[in-house]
């Protein structure tokens, strides 16, 4: 297998553009990452292109990578559509990265575009919940995670303090990022005193749906001061995996403790080895469960690593630099490739005053959807070198 670089990203900001469609969002990110990697559109030779839920809130079908890549002038090339609930623009990535390291091509495009917004909040709300056949139950996502959160809160002792801590760290990082949806730090009284959505969880702990695209372009290491002499940014990893089914008298490990471990041993390294993460934070509370199934504290440890400001932007291990998708915006299919380009963005020095501190050099992405029987369907976790 050879070494895989990505030599450009690009992505739109998030937010509501009820006036933009799917192709205007894709094309904008594909060309961003075209001219950061400076590679002639000609030369890229297939595309994987994520998207979650067009086929309910478009009239697009079937193959929108299509209709996106020839709206962008890109004709001919091998497209392959992805759904894979929060995990697709992730999972594309790997399929544009598998491309490549197998040596079928040696450039290749991974794009993540979605469109919520389409005048209906219930419709885009009802789409979003059909990442599980309980869906018909009346089942939400945030119903999911204030029910893991209050079982943690009494098995652990983390409060509803440290959760709103959190969503401030992210909306302060998302108030120095311009591709954010969101962009005002909050305050703990703000957070905490905000709109209670389902106990423990306010509205400010909460993402958002979004419309958005973002992309990346792959190419053999060997080849890539071909195009671009920025810092080459390796692939070290990129694995993907799904939900099992635990039995009653069976320990359960969580899924992305799972796909953390296989990505540490595909990189080489451990957790203690990783300089700066984006991890999903489909309610912000989230990161702090993450921060101990990714093994960047011990079990019981997050709260205090939230309290002491580890995981700020100054801190010896930033999470979500971005600010998260509380602060960004969660376009379903988009958001996996955001978390890359931003880790690619700061593994370069190029965040802007968002740049964290520590100088990184080995990032990590995490993201995790749907849900099947008694877990995520699916979590994809990256790691990248520089």
């Amino acid at each position: 297998m050879r070494v895989v670089s990505i030599i450009g990203v690009g992505m739109t900001r998030f937010g509501k553009w009820l006036e933009r469609s799917l192709q205007d969002l894709g094309r904008e990110a594909i060309w961003n990452a075209i001219e950061d990697a400076k590679v002639p559109a000609k030369d890229i030779q297939v595309a994987y292109v994520a998207n979650g839920l067009a086929p309910q809130l478009t009239e697009l079908k079937g193959t929108i990578g299509q209709h996106v890549l020839t709206s962008a002038g890109i004709f001919g090339i091998p497209v392959v559509n992805v759904e894979n609930a929060c995990s697709s623009g992730s999972t594309a990535l790997r399929g544009a990265y598998l491309e490549v390291a197998s040596g079928n091509c040696d450039v290749a495009l991974a794009l993540g575009v979605e469109k919520l917004f389409c005048g209906d909040t219930a419709r885009s709300a009802s789409a979003m919940a059909q990442g599980t056949t309980l869906a018909k139950f009346g089942f939400m996502f945030v119903a999911l995670y204030s029910m893991q959160l209050r079982r943690w809160m009494e098995r652990t002792g983390v409060t509803k303090e440290q959760f709103a801590r959190v969503a401030v760290k992210n909306s302060y990082n998302g108030s120095l990022n311009p591709y954010a949806q969101f962009r005002r730090p909050l305050t703990m009284e703000e957070v905490l005193n905000s709109r209670l959505v389902a106990e423990p969880l306010t509205q400010f702990m909460c993402s958002t749906m979004g419309d958005g695209a973002a992309a990346a372009i792959v190419c053999a290491r060997e080849i890539a001061s071909r195009y671009t002499s920025k810092p080459s940014i390796d692939i070290a990893a990129c694995e993907l995996v799904s939900g099992t089914f635990t039995f009653p008298d069976e320990e359960h490990e969580p899924i992305a403790r799972r796909a953390a471990k296989r990505a540490y041993q595909k990189a080489g390294i451990g957790p203690e080895d990783v300089n700066v993460a984006e991890v999903h934070d489909g309610m912000a509370p989230a990161e702090l469960l993450l921060y101990e199934e990714l093994g960047f504290c011990n079990e019981g440890e997050a709260g205090r690593m939230i309290d002491e400001g580890r995981t700020t932007i100054n801190g010896p291990i930033p999470v979500n630099p971005s600010g998260g998708l509380a602060a960004k915006g969660h376009p379903v299919g988009a958001t996996g490739l955001a978390q890359v380009a931003e880790i690619v963005w700061q593994l370069r020095g190029e965040a802007g005053s968002r740049q964290v501190s520590n100088k990184p050099r080995i990032g990590l992405t995490e993201n995790a959807g749907g849900w099947a029987m008694d877990d995520n369907a699916a979590c994809a976790v990256t790691i990248l070198k520089k």
